[in-house]
């Protein structure tokens, strides 16, 4: 999929919504998917990164793009239905969503687990893609073609020792993705993968692994292929499978 060659206007006159977007592989998504001519909605609870990734993408003459600042960590299903009902006034639809955002505070042994911490990180990383995905199933349904990415992570597939909540988290919403496939792949235009991007120059990388050299890993900008592929039209009819993003 690294090779994969998008079409230059591979995503004009297309919604898609970025969560995470202020950052890592979300900012650095969020600006390529401009690029090919779709309007983002920039989604994250840092308005001053958001306002950053809006300027770089408008100076580079990508469609207009939008903020919406959330706190995944503490909003509510009617934050949710507002998030909704604002998308339906100024797009009428949505064409893609990708669940970027990602909580993540370091390994540590169950034994040693915050509970506090526990509840925060599935809260992101889980309940927040199950409350967002339901509250915009209807926007999604009114694409001709719709398609949600999750993004997954090889230690929930392993149960790697010390992830604690966030394995839990990822293997949850793995199941999620493969739930919503087979519910949303008979009636409706809507498609359901996930992604696993590996090891990436991100804050959460370097959050696990403090004693690495960030060089060691693929830059964000460089792993956007499988992205575009499954966010635009080459990739109708494919739902409920798990891509590598650096295979």
């Amino acid at each position: 999929m690294k090779d994969y060659q998008p079409a230059a206007d591979l995503l004009k006159d297309q919604v898609i919504l970025v969560t995470g977007a202020g950052d890592g592989i979300g900012r650095a998504a969020a600006r390529r998917l401009a690029s090919h001519g779709a309007s983002v909605i920039l989604l994250g609870r840092t308005i001053r990164k958001l306002e950053r990734v809006y300027d770089e993408i408008e100076q580079a003459g990508g469609p207009k793009p939008a903020i919406y600042p959330m706190n995944l960590e503490g909003a509510t299903p009617k934050d949710y239905a507002d998030l909704a009902r604002v998308l339906e006034t100024e797009f009428g639809r949505l064409d893609g969503l990708l669940h970027n955002a990602a909580l993540f505070a370091g390994l540590t042994p169950i034994v040693n687990y915050d509970i506090e911490l526990w509840y925060r990180i599935l809260q992101v990383n889980l309940n927040a893609p199950f409350l967002l995905t339901q509250a915009v199933l209807g926007l999604l349904n009114r694409s001709p073609d719709a398609s949600v990415v999750f993004t997954a992570d090889q230690v929930g597939e392993e149960g790697r020792a010390y992830w604690g909540a966030y394995a839990v988290a990822k293997s949850g919403a793995q199941t999620l993705m493969k739930l919503l496939a087979s519910e949303l792949e008979a009636n409706t235009p809507i498609r359901v993968n996930s992604i696993e991007p590996g090891r990436v120059r991100t804050e959460l990388m370097m959050r696990a692994y403090p004693g690495r050299d960030p060089a060691e890993w693929a830059k964000p900008e460089d792993i956007l292929a499988t992205y575009l592929y499954l966010l635009g039209p080459d990739s109708k009819g494919v739902t409920g499978r798990t891509f590598h993003a650096q295979d």
